[in-house]
């Protein structure tokens, strides 16, 4: 390359100081488009920002306290086979994992008690339930009327066109061995997920709780009750083979007692009417009801103590809850955030004024070369 060929190759710094300017020179040229979308992105900025509806929420935050009988029961051999880089406890303990919490914040029994739950609301003069507010005494927000009948009005069109499904028909029998949901509730239950949550730090092992409700006071109250009912299940879960175990001897034991007690009484009953005959037959039936008293009362004393220790293992099966953080009403709306909800749609309002002015270019440079290949 000579040396009058490299003085006239174009500079790449000058190249991209032209472009921007002339990117600059666009973006001032169709200033006033970019003013009208700012202005409407401003406007449903602040629409949005007033209509969205309030959200409260509270939080508690708690740490299960497992018992750790199946590290005890391993002893040194644990300590052994932690040396040896093997974990036993973890394959040998029944312990239940915490990612398994959320899900049964998630499960319907769970949601179907909780909306069943009667919690104040301050336009109610009485308690009533989340179904019940919902279907009775919620107001529609205006905000979620436009949302259903424009971005949501292909799915109302479907739905009318193919009408209400018609309620199935349920034996109080089968309602009773299997869970049955109206309309009402099925609906409700869907929109939970948004209204109930629960974190699990598997790590730490702590469990983040939170409610959020359009009032403070019926966040609190549903979040105790959620905090109450999670605690039960988790208990049932964990003390389930325990307790199965301990009806099974308790049963066993009731019966035990019942033939001691039994034979007891008979064999009371024949010394006392045969204590003044010499004959030797009952004799022999006593030492035959006194035998069988021996062997019922064994059995009855070996149950008793196998009873104690199944008691024993329920209470060390049974997780103790530390709460961390109490439920509290909350004193501060969470939702809706004003200045972020202005923020984002004024942002939006400038990215959509953006690309029309340089969509307006770009339409007249693809015009103006369609025009010239023509």
């Amino acid at each position: 390359m000579t040396e009058q060929e490299k003085f006239i190759q174009p500079d790449p710094v000058e190249e991209d100081e032209i472009d921007l300017l002339k990117l600059a020179k666009t973006l001032w040229s169709g200033r006033k488009t970019l003013y009208i979308t700012l202005s409407v992105g401003f406007i449903l900025g602040v629409f949005v920002a007033v209509f969205s509806p309030k959200s409260y929420t509270a939080t508690t935050i708690m740490v299960p306290q497992m018992s750790n009988s199946s590290t005890s029961k391993l002893g040194g051999l644990g300590g052994l086979a932690a040396l040896a880089g093997i974990d036993i406890s973890a394959q040998t303990g029944s312990e239940m994992s915490p990612l398994v919490y959320p899900k049964i914040v998630e499960s319907i029994p769970f949601k179907l008690e909780l909306i069943n739950t009667p919690i104040t609301f301050s336009d109610v003069d009485h308690p009533v339930s989340l179904l019940d507010y919902s279907s009775n005494y919620s107001k529609k927000n205006i905000l979620g009327v436009l949302k259903k009948y424009t971005l949501g009005l292909p799915g109302v069109i479907i739905g009318a066109i193919k009408g209400k499904t018609k309620e199935l028909e349920v034996s109080d029998e089968l309602k009773s061995k299997l869970i049955y949901l109206t309309d009402d509730q099925y609906q409700l239950i869907r929109n939970m997920d948004d209204v109930v949550s629960l974190d699990a730090d598997a790590k730490q092992g702590i469990l983040t709780l939170t409610v959020s409700l359009p009032e403070a006071l019926a966040a609190a109250q549903l979040a105790q009750k959620a905090q109450d009912i999670l605690q039960r299940d988790i208990i049932d879960f964990k003390v389930q083979k325990a307790k199965a175990d301990l009806d099974f001897i308790q049963g066993r034991y009731d019966v035990a007692k019942a033939e001691a007690e039994g034979y007891q009484m008979n064999l009371a009953r024949k010394t006392d009417q045969y204590k003044n005959l010499t004959s030797a037959v009952p004799q022999v039936q006593s030492d035959r009801l006194q035998s069988r008293y021996g062997i019922a009362n064994s059995v009855f004393q070996d149950l008793a103590k196998q009873l104690e220790q199944a008691k024993i293992q329920v209470k060390k099966d049974t997780p103790v809850f530390t709460i961390v953080q109490p439920v509290t009403i909350p004193s501060e709306k969470s939702k809706p955030n004003k200045p972020m909800i202005l923020f984002i749609w004024v942002f939006l309002g400038g990215i959509v004024g953006i690309g029309i002015i340089f969509g307006k270019g770009f339409m007249a440079d693809v015009k103006k070369k369609w025009q010239e290949e023509e």
